[in-house]
């Protein structure tokens, strides 16, 4: 059938079972948005604030659902708006579709209005970008910007596409998605030497990360685990990936982790890194991490294998399938010794907390209390700073793709989109946002959205009004010169929401937190909280940077 491009557009989006993307109009997309007006009833269509919300957003749906997220902008400074989710995307390995209109071929270069060459700028954070410059071509380069995005270790992929190709007419035949089949690229031998060190072991540990959580792993990590007896610490990354109230649950390992998972990382004989990549925050020294441990990692991007640290064997492949065969080699074990050292080293190296105050509420005291209202179902999101380390130690997330945070490039601004893209996804649930003033007064415009869509969101402002962990930095390596960390701003979030439409409510100290946390949680509606904290409130224990868990903090005046 003849069709112009942008309901070529339209049909191929329905062909990959998109029924949800997330944007902003503007002059290079209205043929777009004009098609997505015919198609109104098939594909929903999410109206950010701002271009940079709708590319977080479409990253929190595809975190939140294992989809491919979709995000379209108009040319210029619609599609430059878009960088830093979709950089975003590439450093957490999200799969994202960024469709970009641009101007007219006969305008291209020849700095027209609105004209960027987003292609070029986006091609460091990308796993593959096109320009399609004919109608003919468009139909395939959308299909397989899909593939793309899903395939191997996932990733964003932009496509931009000149405006006069979105209003040319040509024939579309549609074509069934074929299934994406993720081949084991490791032989039995691989298998077999991993198998034989794993049995060779006394002391093992499993570093896991977020590939668990993308691979839809965690079934097969669970087993896995449980079958050799070996404790599990994860990345922030790989929250949710492996149970936190299970017996082989450690926390999280690196900069902020447990000192238990620094020291089985330093006592341990083998480290199994699964799906993961030993980034600087994990691995602090390297030449020193794991110095007593074979190391065994498995992964799908071949590129990750010896990138960080040299490691003994590797297998390469989709962790579900690669899960599963490992699993089968090895030998049912108990490890009843090791586990119950791991568990002592729990108990030691404990936090020294603040006092109970009147003026201000502890942030763990308010996280513990927001997991007691909440389901193992329902989806926490964070912005990027103190609140995110805080709720990564003592959030209990039992189930994957319930957490929702920037990992790799530590996007502030990041949450209150994230968390508009999940609760699109998942209406049936609540979403909680805990967000710190820094980051919230970032992206707070979206606000908007929240309110305009009704979306069940509760947004925690975790409120020191200093910008807390580069403050903490300042204090521990800069002698304490605050240089631009107190801005001084009085911003009133709860006043703030209520001028948005959305409910605002405010937390001083702990013994608020209770009631005002079941109020708010006692409706679907937007709620806002300003929760006050103590601007001298540090996130411990702490490894300083490219040091070891012997060098760990867990004191600070």
């Amino acid at each position: 059938m003849k069709l112009n491009g942008s309901e070529i557009i339209a049909e191929c989006l329905l062909e990959q079972g998109v029924d949800t993307v997330f944007g902003y109009p503007g002059g290079a997309v209205l043929n777009i948005y004009d098609a997505l007006y015919k198609y109104s009833d098939r594909i929903t269509h999410i109206l950010s604030a701002h271009e940079q919300g709708a590319a977080h957003a479409a990253d929190g749906y595809a975190r939140t659902t294992g989809k491919c997220g979709v995000v379209i902008a108009t040319s210029g400074p619609g599609a430059t708006n878009l960088i830093t989710g979709i950089a975003t995307a590439y450093m957490d390995s999200i799969p994202l579709v960024a469709i970009t209109g641009n101007v007219t071929n006969d305008l291209l270069a020849r700095d027209s209005f609105q004209e960027v060459d987003i292609c070029g700028i986006s091609m460091p954070i990308t796993k593959h970008n096109f320009i399609v410059k004919n109608v003919a071509d468009l139909a395939n380069v959308i299909r397989k910007a899909f593939r793309i995005a899903m395939s191997g270790r996932k990733g964003p992929v932009l496509i931009d596409i000149p405006k006069d190709v979105t209003g040319a007419v040509w024939e579309y035949e549609p074509v069934k998605p074929e299934p994406i089949i993720n081949p084991t690229l490791s032989s039995s031998e691989d298998f077999a030497e991993a198998a034989k060190l794993i049995a060779q072991s006394k002391r093992p540990m499993i570093y896991m990360g977020g590939g668990v959580v993308s691979a839809d792993a965690e079934k097969q990590l669970l087993e896995f685990a449980e079958k050799i007896d070996c404790p599990v610490a994860t990345s922030v990354m790989g929250l949710g990936g492996f149970p936190s109230s299970h017996r082989l649950f450690m926390g999280t390992i690196g900069m902020h982790g447990g000192y238990e998972t620094g020291k089985a990382t330093d006592n341990c004989d083998l480290i199994l890194t699964i799906g993961a990549r030993f980034s600087d925050r994990v691995a602090g020294d390297r030449n020193k991490f794991g110095k007593d441990a074979k190391i065994i990692q498995l992964d799908i991007d071949r590129a990750e294998i010896n990138k960080n640290v040299k490691i003994d064997a590797y297998i390469l492949g989709d962790l579900k399938d690669t899960l599963a065969t490992l699993t089968e080699a090895v030998e049912k074990t108990t490890r009843d010794e090791w586990i119950n050292q791991v568990a002592e080293w729990g108990k030691m190296g404990k936090v020294t907390e603040t006092p109970k105050s009147d003026d201000y509420a502890h942030p763990y005291h308010v996280i513990e209390a927001v997991r007691k209202l909440t389901k193992d179902t329902d989806i926490i999101v964070t912005d990027v700073g103190q609140h995110q380390m805080w709720v990564s130690q003592k959030y209990r997330f039992e189930q994957p793709r319930t957490w929702c945070t920037s990992g790799g490039l530590g996007t502030m601004g990041y949450g209150l989109g994230a968390a508009i893209g999940s609760a699109v996804a998942h209406p049936d649930r609540r979403v909680v946002l805990f967000t710190g003033d820094g980051s919230f007064h970032m992206n707070l415009n979206e606000l908007a959205t929240v309110c305009s869509y009704d979306l069940p969101i509760t947004v925690i402002v975790l409120n020191n009004t200093v910008l807390g962990m580069v403050r903490q930095w300042q204090k521990l390596f800069y002698g304490r010169r605050f240089s631009q960390t107190d801005p001084h701003r009085k911003t009133d979030f709860a006043k703030l929401a209520e001028a948005f439409g959305v409910k605002g409510m405010r937390i001083h100290n702990d013994d608020d937190a209770e009631e005002v946390l079941a109020e708010a949680f006692s409706t679907t509606k937007p709620v806002v909280i300003d929760c006050r904290i103590s601007p001298d409130e540090n996130v411990l224990p702490m490894i300083p940077p490219g040091k070891t868990v012997d060098e760990m903090i867990t004191k600070m005046e």
